[in-house]
């Protein structure tokens, strides 16, 4: 394992407990994050990232099959796996983070998507981001995909970045160079004063960024957009065309 910087948070929350419609069939019989990609379920792409950056502790949340997430995750031994337990009420993206936050400490943690992939550059993007961080003026800092070029992504993009590195999310009608790439470092702070319950994190980042604490960092190499099944194909010829 790479020897992580100082700076790097040592936990993290992956999210793991959305329905997965999007990519059915496949989650008819199984949770998204066991999907396999290149022989690997998603969900340890992501797991297997975290700890190459240091990270000692990963919250995951299930509710959707979570049995067959719980079965899995107990085969691993790095990180650490703590999770919580959305199987009554799914929390949504916010809401799920909010819950865990006891187990997330007091300092800015990793939180990855648990179907987010993409290829490095020359440094590791999440090391990147904890590089970048800085709590005096950050709530949360995004790691960022070129809408354009990125592999299985057709939409509008989701922000304009300043030179400053704030963000802005898109207007309704607009067309914005940068996509979220599903993985990014949040202050404790940015869930001050959040309602209990489902909650989305985009509501969160909104309030975020009209207070000028929503960063953007625009990632190095190739980011995967894996929503359905056509995707993984086209994310599978991507991971090997960069390995030949």
């Amino acid at each position: 394992m790479a020897v992580p910087t100082k700076s790097v948070p040592r936990r993290a929350m992956v999210l793991a407990a959305g329905l997965g419609t999007r990519m059915r069939p496949l989650t008819d019989s199984m949770p998204k994050p066991l999907v396999r990609l290149s022989g690997k379920p998603l969900i340890d792409h992501v797991l297997d990232r975290l700890d190459e950056a240091g990270v000692e502790r990963a919250v995951v949340n299930v509710h959707h099959m979570a049995e067959q997430m719980l079965e899995h995750l107990a085969q691993r031994n790095r990180p650490q796996i703590v999770i919580s337990d959305e199987r009554r009420l799914l929390l949504g993206t916010g809401g799920g983070v909010k819950k865990a936050l006891l187990e997330l400490g007091n300092s800015h943690f990793f939180h990855v998507n648990s179907d987010t992939i993409w290829i490095d550059g020359v440094r590791p993007n999440l090391t990147r981001l904890a590089d970048a961080f800085d709590p005096v003026i950050m709530d949360a800092l995004l790691l960022l995909a070129p809408a354009a070029g990125s592999v299985g992504y057709f939409g509008r993009g989701d922000f304009v970045m300043a030179p400053d590195g704030t963000l802005r999310k898109r207007a309704e009608q607009e067309i914005v160079p940068f996509v979220y790439a599903g993985a990014a470092i949040l202050a404790p702070a940015l869930f001050k004063g959040a309602p209990e319950g489902e909650l989305s994190l985009t509501t969160l980042f909104d309030t975020a960024s009209q207070a000028r604490r929503l960063h953007g960092l625009r990632m190095e190499g190739l980011w995967m957009h894996v929503g359905t099944p056509e995707a993984i194909a086209l994310a599978e010829a991507a991971i090997k065309a960069s390995t030949n």
